[in-house]
């Protein structure tokens, strides 16, 4: 019975974390969605397939590199160091929900969303047919370690990558494995809300997490509306990002939400 619960996951989680200590910071935000919307509806009649995942992915990535490409960073050695790619590491399930994985969509801020719709689609696939990539089988080798031996190599494996800076490309881990930032869609799963945690491994400045579509009044020219609103919220290193910057990425994302036809347009 112990095994069911004890997925390679969860073995590998518990050499990941320890108990909260490091500072980060929280935020919450509800989108009006009424235009994206829109747009996939118009797109899908036409035979492109979008959602608003897709759409989100590219709104995120641009807003990255043009709005607050200082959040585009890392630490090491205690200096913060700037990223010169921006890719999105977008979460997906496999087996049938009981496991996770991820699609990296590189230079996202660079690609039309239908493209980015395309290419996360083909790869969440090949992730649910068992192709993941080198970095993503690593965890089932190290989920056969046994504890505490796990913890003490991913704490080795972890100085070696971001305290040094050495890339172990045998490995598949370099100082841009995990991307830029995380998204993550649990409105798929029917949730609303959830406080990511930041993965300690990733040097991600910012896991960004979307909730469930529901449609709810709100105020629009004085007027009470009907909208459809999805609720955002994210976990920020605080080393790197402050309210200025969340701030600055999340209207960066949302106004370009609300412009969804010039996704497709190539920067």
């Amino acid at each position: 019975m112990q095994d069911k619960y004890n997925t390679p996951w969860r073995l590998l989680a518990t050499s990941i974390y320890s108990a909260p200590s490091d500072s980060k910071t929280y935020g919450t935000l509800d989108v009006d969605v009424a235009e994206a919307e829109r747009y996939i509806r118009e797109q899908r009649e036409a035979g492109v397939r979008l959602t608003i995942t897709h759409l989100v992915t590219a709104a995120l990535a641009r807003a990255l590199a043009y709005d607050a490409p200082e959040v585009n960073c890392f630490i090491r050695r205690g200096k913060v160091v700037p990223r010169d790619r921006v890719d999105v590491m977008v979460a997906v399930s496999i087996k049938e929900g009981q496991e996770m994985a991820s699609v990296k969509i590189r230079d996202a801020h660079l690609k039309p969303v239908s493209a980015i719709g395309e290419e996360l689609a083909k790869k969440a696939a090949d992730r649910r047919m068992g192709q993941e990539d080198r970095l993503m089988k690593n965890k089932y080798v190290l989920s056969k370690i046994p504890w505490p031996f796990r913890r003490w190599i991913f704490k080795l494996l972890r100085w070696i990558v971001n305290g040094l800076g050495f890339e172990l490309k045998f490995l598949g881990l370099s100082s841009n494995a995990f991307g830029s930032i995380l998204l993550s869609n649990i409105g798929t799963l029917g949730l609303t809300t959830a406080m990511p945690a930041l993965f300690p491994a990733a040097r991600l400045p910012a896991v960004i997490v979307m909730g469930k579509i529901e449609r709810k009044p709100v105020v629009r020219d004085g007027e009470i509306v009907v909208r459809p609103i999805m609720p955002c919220t994210a976990a920020f290193d605080h080393r790197v990002v402050d309210a200025y910057q969340a701030g600055k990425l999340a209207h960066g994302t949302v106004s370009r939400l609300a412009k969804p036809a010039e996704l497709e347009l190539v920067p």
